[in-house]
């Protein structure tokens, strides 16, 4: 199979048959053999009876449903581990998103070599204030982290080979951060196409303010445990001994004195509060980095490492 498209969706009912009309217009015109997968993240309206009906009508449509919400990222999550192409393509369901780019994108992935490229909706038909600048902003602070110069991470047209969305779990608010996850699993080819961005014609965002702060706590997350996930003395031991050895000086600096000056008072002095505070949180992260070497050493996933090629095993 040539193309798998991943579609999740939250009450999205109206877009739907135009949706997979337009993908199946686009698939048959270029020749190419494909499979629809929509995932109902737990939609209110009648969003799953129009996915019962295309499937019933279409072999190559088939659907996913969630007792209740769980967000995008379980429902993309779902989606990867049905698909069964040799290249997957992500869109939203709001017809924001044009099946016009899936030439191309796959293009991109087959021909030119990517492991994953992602959409960039360079000119944006939505509000100004609420979407455009915040995501400009959340765009360059992820940019920086990560290293990865991409103009657009949250864009939901993307494609991968198929083993790049084999080698990832995406959980949380984690879908925004999927090109990191993939640069994380050793995926370095990494491209970016400038795709169309369409008014929205049907039903309302789904997104709130409150996805900022959720997506900047992600990315912490996911900085954190792409680096150290598999070694978490590193970062607590370094903190942990630079934190013990300045409340050691503050204590031997406390001793002395109270050597060269018996009236010293020691626990009057903000060096005493201060040396006191630094030992025990030197302690106290020495022992979360001993915790988190315990829980990494007996994970079942301690040795996941992805292996690209074997020669006479």
């Amino acid at each position: 199979m040539n193309i798998s498209v991943v579609i999740p969706l939250l009450n999205e009912e109206e877009s739907l048959p135009e949706l997979c009309a337009w993908i199946q217009r686009v698939m048959d015109e270029n020749g190419l053999s494909y499979e629809i997968i929509l995932v109902d993240d737990g939609s209110t309206d009648q969003s799953w009876c129009v996915i019962e009906q295309l499937c019933t009508l279409h072999s190559f449509i088939k659907g996913i449903k969630f007792q209740r919400n769980y967000g995008k990222s379980a429902a993309l999550n779902e989606g990867f581990k049905a698909a069964q192409g040799e290249v997957v393509i992500t869109m939203d369901a709001d017809l924001q998103d044009s099946p016009n780019e899936i030439p191309e994108l796959r293009k991109m992935i087959v021909e030119e070599g990517y492991d994953m490229v992602s959409g960039w909706k360079k000119k944006r038909y939505d509000s100004t204030l609420a979407k455009n600048i915040p995501s400009k902003f959340f765009n360059a602070v992820t940019r920086r982290m990560s290293k990865i110069p991409l103009h657009d991470f949250n864009c939901g047209l993307k494609a991968y080979k198929r083993k790049v969305i084999k080698s990832i779990e995406v959980y949380g608010e984690m879908h925004r951060y999927i090109p990191v996850l993939a640069k994380w699993a050793g995926f370095k080819r990494i491209g970016e196409k400038v795709v169309e961005h369409r008014p929205r014609k049907y039903g309302v965002t789904k997104f709130g303010w409150e996805r900022f702060i959720n997506g900047f706590l992600d990315l912490a997350s996911i900085m954190f445990v792409g680096r150290f996930g598999k070694r978490p003395m590193h970062f607590f031991g370094l903190w942990g001994t630079l934190s013990f050895f300045i409340g050691l000086l503050f204590s031997v600096y406390l001793i002395v004195s109270k050597f060269v000056d018996p009236e010293y008072a020691l626990t009057n002095r903000p060096a005493f509060f201060i040396a006191l505070t630094l030992l025990l949180l030197g302690s106290q992260l020495f022992l979360a980095g001993f915790t988190g070497e315990l829980i990494a050493r007996n994970s079942a996933e301690r040795n996941s490492y992805l292996v690209e090629k074997k020669l006479g095993v």
